[in-house]
């Protein structure tokens, strides 16, 4: 596992100087945001590295690339985050080595540790995912989960993927917001955290309230959270950027529909209440409920419900000029 030297160092605690700055400057916004949330991201989204969430990853890229050979040679993870995707998908069987790429150095620096501790051959870089700092025609597979929504320039972007992905290549990013779904999830966040932290002010339920410094660095998060999510995409206009920054077979689907309206509220309860709290029962709810609901989005919503309704979005496409 190498990082690179010249990477900058995580600045987890911005002052409110640079937080006012970052409230004009999407990129220096991604960096404070991501770093602040770096070190307790996986606890907050119940990440793991085990059988649960590779299943999930490997489910995520069977869902939208289908069959493929398996595994690739060498992968990329743009906007890693804490190494979810990548690592994951890499313990499933998907990739034998990988490089993981992130504009936050305290993702990257995460995603080092996870990758480290699992014993998995990553390398590590901080960079902008609209200039990638690697050459032409480096990777196998270029992916991603839950970036795409925070690049300003989608298609520069794809072209960088493209351009390292060597011929016939293909790239899988999953997990971006529908412009529908991202309306109702963020409204039903909403919804549950006033009333969450309005009804922990009552005097018998005090001790179900997180503290008042960690609720308003939340806020302070969440301020941010506005500035550094750019995105949203119905599916077919996120097939035609794709397109349009060069790649063919590209195919975009989508899932989450019911699963949404229950996974968002969970969340941002989890988020306003003492993680002591909830206990193993709370989670089993949480998780079976998910599942469940999963799979009548699955089995029953996906035949009767448009897709741009669902509220997960994942597109592939593949580079052009393979010699086979």
């Amino acid at each position: 596992m190498t990082a690179s030297p010249q990477d900058p160092a995580p600045n987890p605690h911005a002052t409110a100087e640079e937080v006012e700055a970052a409230l004009r400057d999407t990129k220096l916004a991604q960096v404070l945001y991501h770093d602040w949330e770096a070190e307790t991201y996986d606890d907050k989204w119940s990440i793991s590295y085990d059988e649960r969430c590779i299943d999930y990853a490997r489910g995520r890229f069977d869902a939208v690339a289908g069959d493929q050979p398996l595994p690739y040679e060498r992968a990329l993870e743009l906007g890693c985050g804490t190494g979810f995707f990548l690592l994951n998908l890499m313990q499933g069987g998907v990739a034998k080595t990988g490089s993981v790429t992130d504009l936050s150095p305290g993702m990257v620096k995460v995603a080092m540790r996870n990758a480290e501790h699992l014993g998995l051959p990553v390398d590590g870089r901080v960079a902008d995912a609209e200039t990638i700092p690697y050459e032409d025609n480096t990777f196998d597979l270029v992916v991603g989960h839950a970036v795409l929504h925070h690049i300003p320039d989608v298609e520069q972007s794809l072209r960088e993927v493209l351009r390292v992905l060597k011929p016939g290549g293909r790239f899988v990013f999953a997990g971006e917001p529908s412009t529908i779904g991202n309306f109702y999830a963020r409204w039903l966040g909403r919804a549950t955290w006033a009333a969450t932290t309005n009804v922990t002010k009552l005097p018998f339920l005090a001790d179900w309230r997180r503290p008042q410094a960690e609720l308003d660095e939340s806020s302070r998060a969440a301020a941010l959270e506005a500035v550094v999510d750019l995105h949203t995409f119905d599916p077919t206009d996120l097939e035609n950027i794709a397109k349009s920054a060069g790649a063919v077979e590209v195919k975009a689907k989508t899932e989450e529909f019911a699963a949404a309206l229950l996974g968002w509220p969970v969340r941002t309860f989890e988020a306003a209440v003492p993680p002591e709290k909830l206990s193993w029962g709370w989670a089993k709810f949480a998780f079976g409920g998910f599942k469940t609901l999963s799979w009548v989005d699955d089995k029953v919503l996906q035949h009767v419900v448009p897709r741009n309704f669902f509220y997960n979005v994942m597109i592939t496409g593949v580079k052009p000029g393979a010699t086979d």
